[in-house]
């Protein structure tokens, strides 16, 4: 797959998640922090990156440079999602489910800040597996990946959008 240029875009970051962790030595424990960073221009572009560094700055600009390394474009239907899928990356399942107009983003906060960056208004979600904020994260893209637009669709069976959407 391509990788999306993000110099052209205007990029909002959040983070997600901040831990600190340790790595048990000879001497002791060694602490350093991963910061979960998911950034997106709120038009159909977003992605989803994790940091690890001794210093939390460091983790959060590591995890903000991955997450711009790994964007994806999101078709979207208006404010909302072409139809429904679900995402799944490790135990973490995510129902991602179209709203209609005034519904808003109905979400957790994790898989909130991926839908917000993408810039999906309307939308209703129900986390079906891990509660663990890197997987719902990573199965909300999981689910944006699986996406298709009625063009697309239209496309790949050979037939007029008209059709497709009924």
């Amino acid at each position: 797959m391509a990788r999306i240029d993000t110099t052209q875009l205007d990029i909002k970051e959040k983070m997600v998640d901040l831990r600190r962790v340790a790595k048990t030595v000879k001497g002791g424990r060694r602490m350093s922090f991963s910061a979960l960073m998911v950034a997106g221009d709120g038009n159909g572009y977003v992605g989803a990156g994790l940091g690890k560094a001794a210093e939390i700055q460091e983790a959060i600009r590591k995890g903000t440079e991955d997450a711009k390394k790994n964007m994806i474009k999101v078709p979207l239907h208006g404010t909302t999602i072409p139809h429904e899928v679900i995402g799944e990356f490790g135990a973490g399942r995510v129902l991602l489910k179209p709203a209609s107009e005034g519904t808003g983003v109905i979400a957790g906060g994790a898989v909130r800040a991926v839908l917000e960056a993408a810039g999906i208004r309307n939308i209703l979600t129900k986390s079906l597996g891990s509660n663990n904020a890197a997987n719902q994260v990573l199965a909300a893209i999981e689910g944006l990946k699986q996406l298709k637009s009625a063009e697309e669709v239209a496309k790949l069976r050979g037939k007029p959008v008209e059709q497709i959407l009924g």
